[in-house]
């Protein structure tokens, strides 16, 4: 039964607020827009539940949704480069990863490439050359490493991707960066995992966070969105928080 109306008072709907549409393409490319091209950024883009967990079902796409995943494209096609560790490669898939048609005509009209570059961090390369991670890529796919990586994991992925070696003993993620931005790869979209995530934060390298608040309250033993750093202070500045439906667009960048 609706509620009587209170004068002067705004309306309130027996079944809930009154929510704003969710934002389009084009509002959440000029919300998410580059200052500059040349200035190298490592972007985060995670999501997360109210009560913090980075996973529903040990897999982080059951916490998004529509607005969420629209937010992802939209990064991508801002970004040169995708970054994801091996573990979230052997998660979450990320075969076939591509920008749709719109979003590849965009980026075209800007002076870049069609799709975005797509790099895996791995110091044991556990990476399966025949994974669809590879075979159905529509850019070749960049593998990084170490000097001390198995050599015949190395000669066998480099058949079908570019091998960067970053470190000696282990990934060297300031020399990984450099590397990717000698070869124009300077905006650095990273999704995962929070390992990696934890490693970018430790070596203060981490320029924004972009992460959907999902509507939802989890529970159970799911991790954060960092993992594997020690305790530290980076302090973030709010740039956006938009309202996706009962979901919320929050970007942050480096104070």
């Amino acid at each position: 039964m609706a509620r009587a109306r209170v004068p002067g008072a705004q309306p309130v709907i027996a079944d809930g607020p009154v929510l704003p549409p969710p934002p389009d393409r084009a509002a959440l490319l000029a919300a998410y827009a580059l200052p500059d091209r040349d200035t190298r950024r490592v972007r985060m883009n995670f999501v997360a539940s109210l009560d913090g967990a980075a996973t529903l079902e040990g897999r982080s796409g059951g916490l998004g949704d529509a607005s969420d995943r629209l937010a992802m494209q939209v990064l991508r096609t801002l970004a040169d480069v995708v970054l994801v560790g091996a573990g979230t490669v052997r998660v979450e898939g990320y075969g076939g990863l591509a920008v749709g048609e719109e979003d590849a005509a965009w980026r075209v009209a800007r002076g870049l490439p069609g799709q975005p570059r797509l790099a895996v961090v791995s110091s044991s390369l556990d990476l399966d050359p025949d994974s669809a991670f590879f075979t159905a890529a529509v850019t070749r796919p960049i593998v990084v490493t170490h000097a001390a990586a198995p050599a015949a994991r190395r000669a066998a992925l480099e058949q079908v991707a570019d091998v960067i070696v970053a470190g000696e003993q282990a990934v060297d993620l300031r020399a990984m960066l450099d590397l990717l931005a000698d070869r124009g790869l300077r905006q650095v979209l990273c999704e995962g995992g929070p390992h990696l995530f934890g490693a970018l934060l430790e070596a203060d390298l981490v320029d924004e966070l972009c992460l959907s608040l999902s509507p939802m309250l989890v529970g159970g033993d799911a991790g954060r969105i960092v993992r594997g750093a020690p305790e530290l202070e980076c302090r973030m500045h709010l740039v956006h928080a938009i309202p996706a439906g009962d979901l919320v667009l929050l970007r942050y960048r480096r104070g």
